[in-house]
């Protein structure tokens, strides 16, 4: 019985090694007879879209002051974007942030001693959002005339979009998978073989930076927003069997 059990036991064991090795030598196999390959889409383009933010504000020792003041500056600043050409329905106005100024106290020998009152600081933020590009980066430099109406006003970089991106990235799939097929193609002739069926294919990551810019692929993706003329990329991974 215990012979038997142990030519039982053997006889598994050899068909588990063939199993084994029959696995191993299928996918070594398999490996030889297919082929993967990345392809590149990229294009330049110019975004089509801005969006400029600032922020002016007021200071008084009285909130109502203070907010009368912000309502006259806002009217100047209206005007004065509106005289750029700016639409009006292109812009919009926060609400008011108020912010009491205070100021620490120490005697002299640097014990504190409470908070100072010095007044409130009103501020509002604009917004504007255009397809008329040039036109909102041309006010965006010229914004510092407003400090000759003695208004306090501070400028962020504006930032850029595409309105078509959908579209765009779609091309360059189309793009990067013809890319990886001619590549396929060109290895397989090569090695003296003919390019088989699509196994499969997954696409990278869409990747958008400035032109010029020296900015770096991420491994998430680069969306640039700083940069009005951009580079779009994408990659596809294809794997051809061979034949």
């Amino acid at each position: 019985m215990k012979q038997h059990l142990t030519a039982i036991i053997f006889a598994l064991s050899i068909l588990g090694s063939a199993i084994v090795l029959g696995n191993a030598y299928r996918k070594r196999n398999l490996e030889a007879t297919r082929i993967s390959v990345t392809g590149l889409g990229e294009t330049d383009f110019i975004s089509d879209l801005i969006v400029w933010e600032g922020v002016f504000e007021k200071q008084s020792t009285t909130l109502g002051v203070a907010y009368s003041g912000l309502e006259s500056d806002r009217l100047i600043v209206t005007e004065y974007l509106k005289s750029k050409g700016i639409d009006a329905g292109e812009i919009v106005f926060s609400a008011v942030q108020t912010r009491q100024n205070t100021r620490a106290e120490y005697t002299d020998e640097g014990r504190y001693m409470g908070e100072t009152f010095l007044g409130y600081t009103l501020s509002q933020t604009i917004s504007i959002e255009s397809r008329e590009v040039e036109k909102v980066e041309k006010t965006a430099r010229e914004i510092t005339e407003l400090l000759n109406k003695e208004i306090q006003f501070y400028s962020q970089a504006p930032r850029y979009y595409f309105t078509q991106l959908a579209d765009l990235k779609i091309e360059l799939i189309s793009r990067a998978t013809e890319d990886a097929r001619i590549r396929a193609e060109k290895i397989a002739e090569n090695s003296g073989a003919a390019l088989g069926k699509l196994i499969s294919a997954n696409m990278g990551i869409f990747q958008i930076t400035g032109q010029n810019s020296g900015e770096d692929y991420s491994w998430g993706g680069t969306f640039n927003t700083s940069s009005k003329a951009k580079t779009a990329s994408i990659t596809m991974k294809l794997d051809y069997r061979i034949e």
